[in-house]
């Protein structure tokens, strides 16, 4: 049996990193005969960090970014930062940082990593950094099956693409025929009430003055908002919106939730309201989460949620920041309760069948596989995601 590929997964932390259980979803399933994980943050002191330490896995609190500048010290500095790395003979390094920095790569090839790859989480895209990035990568995991055209159809990049959408633990996030009141007693929230929920930080992609707009028109709906406050300004924003529209008893902000599988069972209906243009979705967890509870969910029609529903089949879309629009597809599951149960068991169905961990983890051992031959990917029997027509192969 061959030595195990030693990989080396960086997050800036488990905070407010949100895409750290995405990524430990993956780490804790990897076939550990092949893959040897370990994980480096810039900053501990995150929920998750417990959840490394129960995996008995490395766990390094290390910069692996640098400043870029001043360019002529670049290589000095980046040397002092990789040497924190040698010692563990990491193989290949995959970056899970939001950020278009390009220091990374040049820090895990001193380090002596043979490989660097990084996900591409979100829509930002643009600048020289998220170029120098990609072109310092061996391969790069999009979210979503837009990105390759709109970032990386360029000459020495396409080949390089694999497209690897989110998984949900299925069995984490259960299908409840039922809802469950105890969250709603309370909040003297009457059992009957149609309730529809958004979780979502408090952050302006997330688009929460359209749906505030919208939940005001329609008087059947309570709307519980759940989300980490991480823009004040925004949020001062939020609170005013909710004055000046009349709505103070028709919307609650529950804050930060960490159980969002027993919130997602106090809830009839979903709503995921991204503004649009460039503020798109990569591929949204939340989205992917409810639709595992077996919740009709309504979504922002742009890339990322249109990956994950097919409108009218099992959820809804409505275009981008319109708030009439929105309204008509939340009064439509306030309804009809007959609308709310087809459009939840479809949309359970289409978790399982294409968004479970066990595929997301299969096409990452199998990406690992092309990248290090040595290892082939244990899970045979699960098909990994192919990217359609010019970015099909690798």
């Amino acid at each position: 049996m061959s030595e195990p590929v030693r990989i080396l997964f960086t997050i800036p932390n488990f905070i407010t990193a949100g895409s750290g259980q995405v990524m430990l979803n993956i780490i804790k399933r990897l076939d550990k005969k092949k893959f040897a994980p370990a994980v480096c943050v810039s900053r501990k002191g995150g929920r998750l960090d417990t959840e490394v330490a129960k995996l008995g896995i490395p766990l390094i609190e290390a910069a692996f970014t640098v400043t870029a500048r001043p360019y002529l010290s670049l290589p000095f500095r980046a040397w002092e930062a990789a040497r924190v790395f040698r010692p563990y003979g990491f193989e290949l390094w995959h970056s899970f940082h939001y950020a278009d920095d390009y220091t990374e790569p040049i820090i895990a090839h001193i380090s002596g990593a043979k490989k660097w790859v990084y996900t591409k989480k979100a829509m930002g895209w643009g600048s020289r950094g998220w170029l120098l990035r990609s072109y310092l990568a061996s391969r790069i995991v999009a979210d979503n099956t837009e990105m390759p055209r709109l970032m990386f159809d360029r000459i020495g990049l396409r080949k390089r693409v694999r497209m690897i959408p989110h998984g949900i633990p299925t069995d984490q996030y259960p299908e409840r025929k039922s809802i469950q009141h105890r969250l709603r007693a309370e909040l003297n929230i009457p059992a009957q009430q149609f309730v529809i929920g958004c979780v979502a930080h408090l952050v302006p992609v997330k688009g929460h003055p359209t749906l505030l707009r919208a939940i005001a028109s329609v008087p059947s709906a309570q709307l519980l908002i759940a989300g980490r406050p991480m823009d004040q300004k925004y949020v001062g924003l939020l609170n005013r919106m909710v004055e000046e529209l009349g709505i103070k008893d028709k919307v609650r902000f529950l804050g930060g939730v960490e159980d969002v599988s027993s919130l997602l069972a106090e809830l009839d209906a979903v709503v995921l309201p991204t503004w649009g243009r460039w503020r798109m979705e990569g591929c949204p967890v939340a989205l992917l989460e409810a639709m595992s509870c077996g919740k009709a969910c309504i979504a922002t029609d742009i890339p990322g949620a249109r990956d994950i529903i097919e409108d009218g089949k099992n959820g809804l879309l409505v275009p981008p920041e319109n708030a009439t629009a929105l309204a008509e597809a939340i009064s439509r599951l306030s309804s009809s309760p007959e609308l709310r149960a087809s459009l939840g068991g479809a949309a359970r169905k289409r978790i399982e069948e294409k968004f479970s961990i066990e595929r997301e983890v299969a096409d990452h051992e199998d990406l690992y596989a092309g990248i290090f031959p040595r290892v082939r990917s244990s899970n045979t029997g699960v098909r990994r995601t192919e990217l359609s027509g010019q970015f099909q192969s690798m």
